[in-house]
């Protein structure tokens, strides 16, 4: 017949998975685990949705930029018809303008809003790995 040990103070702690992460059997580790993967959701959610923003105002100022550029035409073949050639020539000149300098903003628009949302993930992806780590 074989004694068991009644001395428990030997044994190492019950370990449990919460949520994919070991933890020790408390309330307090899981309430901050839980409290964690929600702030967490929260913010990649934020992100997704700027991402989602970041493509709509693209997508409307290339159409703008569309409808800009078909109306200028259009206009044109009208003036051409009525006016003098100088007058095309101005109408021309205005138009690659007017195009060249929506598309530089739009570019630039576009750059900016990506590096933001980069440095934002690394942001966040370093403060939640972070946190993680120092719960732990």
């Amino acid at each position: 017949m074989v004694v068991q040990s009644t001395d428990f103070r030997r044994r190492p702690p019950q370990i449990n998975l919460v949520l994919g992460f070991p933890l020790v059997k408390s309330t307090m580790d899981i309430v901050v685990v839980v409290v964690l993967q929600v702030v967490i959701v929260v913010i990649k959610v934020v992100v997704v949705v700027v991402e989602v923003v970041v493509v709509v105002v693209v997508v409307v100022v290339v159409v703008v930029v569309v409808v800009v550029v078909v109306v200028v035409i259009v206009v044109e073949v009208v003036v051409v018809e009525v006016v003098v050639v100088v007058v095309i020539v101005v109408v021309d000149v205005l138009t690659v303008v007017v195009v060249v300098v929506v598309v530089v903003v739009v570019l630039v628009v576009v750059v900016v809003v990506v590096v933001v949302v980069v440095v934002v993930k690394v942001v966040v992806c370093f403060c939640c790995h972070y946190t993680i780590f120092l719960i732990f």
